[in-house]
């Protein structure tokens, strides 16, 4: 019986070649090339996700921002410069219906408002020095007294837990609230301090009149460093606690005494924190409006009249926004100018205030 001829087979490689060349005729991909396309979709897949991730990431700080950017350019950017536009236009009681067609004066609410010799003029220039030694003498006793409290909680003294709480209640509570119990105490007729100074301490035959005539302005002080030098407490008791006490304890060995450690050493070493404390401060008791309002009402003392109240007055107790408006950019540019030229006096060159 003959014997077929073996056909021999032919080697793996050309086996594989001829099923790709046979799966490319009919349209399929072999098993090698499916792995290879696979691994790089998934490749491009992770560099479209990282890609997408990285995109978000760079917007997740923007998004976490804008509710806050939205709040302040509501509250205070578009009003602020509304004010600006006010201070152009001739607003006042027969122009307030429609304000929108006020008449443009140009500069003519800056004139009335700057004019020294006229009505309004004199008040200002005479609200605005007042405004200055009050905001000086207010920041300084404010300053003072945080100093004071901070330099003695941080030395080991017993209760200090409870000084510290009992330090920050006038910064706790808000500002109608105590000013509206400051008004009451100081009552001609009734108030708790003419009833020390009268009937307790016998010091004075008949109460005076606190919220008239020059007295006012000091009750105005008074209320405004017991409401505000909590703020410098906290901050100064703050920066105190970063001071190492092994430089106290340097300079101890070395003879100096407690004045020359709180010259040499302490007020160096927070130096920043003043600087910013003092600029914070000085800003919010300079445009003070709160405590004058709730001590005095809608029109103060004239020898009690601040900046902020006096805008007050012209822009809704007389209806003359324009001149109003004027007023509150002229005060928006002074205390603009008056900060950058405090950094600048202040800050060693080179320096931030955050450094």
């Amino acid at each position: 019986m003959p014997v077929e001829p073996k056909v021999k087979e032919p080697p793996e490689r050309e086996r594989s070649v001829d099923d790709a060349a046979s799966a490319r005729h009919n349209g399929k991909l072999t098993p090698s090339e499916r792995n290879q396309r696979r691994a790089q979709a998934k490749v491009a897949g992770q560099v479209v996700q990282t890609a997408g991730a990285g995109r978000r990431d760079r917007l997740f700080p923007y998004a976490l921002i804008a509710p806050a950017s939205v709040m302040e350019l509501l509250i205070h950017i578009i009003p602020m410069a509304l004010g600006v536009y006010i201070a152009f236009l001739g607003l006042n009681q027969f122009t307030i219906g429609n304000w929108l067609q006020a008449p443009f004066v140009g500069l003519e609410n800056f004139v009335t408002g700057l004019d020294p010799d006229g009505p309004i003029g004199s008040q200002f220039y005479a609200a605005l020095l007042r405004t200055v030694v009050y905001t000086l003498i207010s920041v300084g006793a404010a300053w003072a007294l945080g100093m004071f409290a901070a330099v003695l909680l941080t030395s080991k003294v017993k209760g200090r837990g409870f000084l510290r709480t009992l330090f920050l209640t006038p910064y706790a509570l808000p500002q109608y609230v105590g000013a509206i119990a400051w008004a009451f105490m100081f009552n001609q007729r009734d108030g708790v301090i003419n009833r020390i100074l009268v009937q307790d301490l016998g010091i004075l035959d008949e109460g005076p009149f606190w919220l008239l005539g020059g007295n006012a302005f000091w009750v105005t002080v008074v209320v405004t460093v017991w409401q505000f030098w909590p703020f410098a407490f906290l901050m100064l008791l703050a920066a105190l606690q970063n001071i190492p006490d092994d430089v106290y304890e340097a300079a101890a060995l070395d003879g100096a005494s407690l004045w020359k450690q709180f010259t040499t050493i302490t007020l160096p070493m927070i130096r920043q924190a003043n600087v910013v404390m003092l600029l914070i401060l000085s800003l919010w008791i300079f445009n003070q409006f709160n405590i004058p309002y709730v001590l005095f009402g809608p029109a103060s003392p004239p020898e009690a009249t601040l900046i902020s109240p006096l805008i007050y007055e012209q822009s809704f107790n007389y209806w003359n926004f324009g001149v109003g408006g004027a007023m509150s950019a002229l005060l928006l540019v002074a205390l603009v100018i008056a900060s950058a030229f405090y950094i600048k006096l202040v800050m060693p060159k080179g320096k931030a205030l955050h450094d």
